[in-house]
């Protein structure tokens, strides 16, 4: 199998025949070509087969409302009582609500609710306590708020009664392996969903990853996925991917990914990066406690936006809009 990667590229300065990404402001006029067996080699875009052509051009159509030509924030709500860097401090309707609303109120355009940790080394939660976590948060955002909410689960029950309390879209950590019954209520609800890649499951993803090429092991996963779930009635212009950054994947893992994001615009779906706070920011960064790492993480953030990410979720909300709107202004 071949894949093609597009070296992105910004400005006014656009040459003729350059072909715009993802329907954005963003154009290339080359793309890497990878294999399993042969080394990389850059071409010419005219190279790249019309199929997969169209795929990496084409405009993304919108997300729960929100533009996919322009970057989106989602603000990062932890229900939990043990998430790496903010276990505890929203739990209950009304704290969750006051922090979904002051996120919002910084620019985050959709908040994502999550009542299990997946944090390296966390063990399951059980679906009952799940729910009365995460659904009554989400009803008094509802009630509140016109705001997109995703709701971060493995579980078709709790994603289930979160669609009832108001969610609009299912995020999934482990890209809808866990749960059988999950797509199938994606479809049936005709709602967006995200496909995350994950190698194992967080109690145990950290023990000993490995992958015979993680860039093209990942894509590939992603690809399976979504035509998995497209076979069932889910709308593939209506699927997000996640390369599972820091789930099962070393320091090296992560950076590979981070490197090459362009090539899954290949997938023809929008792209969620989720890279706040986390370890390996952490460990480049020379910074141990996860509340103080907002820089790399904007840093990590600024990076993959210029590789046409079309989610960034995270913590620190107003640092990353700040970041984001002189990012804009510059370029």
């Amino acid at each position: 199998m071949t894949y093609y990667r597009p070296l992105v590229r910004h400005g006014e300065a656009r040459p003729e025949g350059a072909v715009s990404l993802a329907g954005s402001a963003l154009w290339f006029t080359e793309v890497e070509i990878l294999s399993r067996e042969a080394p990389p080699r850059v071409a010419p875009v005219g190279f790249v087969p019309e199929a997969e052509r169209r795929r990496l051009s084409a405009r993304r159509a919108s997300i729960a409302g929100l533009d996919m030509t322009q970057p989106q924030i989602m603000g990062i709500l932890n229900v939990t009582p043990d998430s790496f860097s903010d276990g505890g401090k929203y739990a209950g309707a009304e704290a969750g609500k006051a922090a979904a609303l002051q996120m919002v109120s910084e620019g985050a355009t959709i908040i994502d609710v999550g009542g299990e940790s997946t944090r390296p080394g966390a063990e399951e939660v059980d679906e009952a306590e799940e729910i009365t976590r995460t659904a009554p948060v989400i009803a008094a955002i509802r009630a509140a708020s016109p705001v997109p909410v995703s709701i971060d689960t493995r579980k078709a029950n709790v994603g289930m009664e979160a669609l009832e309390a108001g969610a609009n879209l299912l995020n999934d950590v482990s890209g809808f392996t866990f749960d059988p019954a999950l797509a199938p209520l994606a479809a049936q609800a005709s709602v967006p969903v995200c496909i995350m890649h994950a190698q194992g499951d967080p109690a145990t993803m950290q023990d000993d990853p490995h992958y015979a090429n993680v860039l093209l092991d990942v894509f590939d996963f992603l690809s399976e996925q979504i035509d998995r779930l497209e076979a069932i009635g889910v709308i593939r212009e209506q699927i997000v991917i996640d390369p599972g950054i820091g789930f099962g994947k070393t320091q090296e893992h992560n950076l590979t990914l981070l490197r090459n994001l362009s090539l899954f615009h290949g997938l023809g779906c929008p792209i969620l990066l989720g890279v706040s706070r986390k370890g390996f920011i952490g460990k480049i960064g020379n910074e141990p406690r996860a509340d103080a790492r907002a820089p790399g993480s904007i840093a990590v953030g600024l990076a993959a936006l210029a590789q046409g990410v079309q989610f960034l979720r995270v913590h620190d909300v107003a640092e990353t809009v700040q970041a984001l709107r002189l990012w804009q202004a510059v370029r």
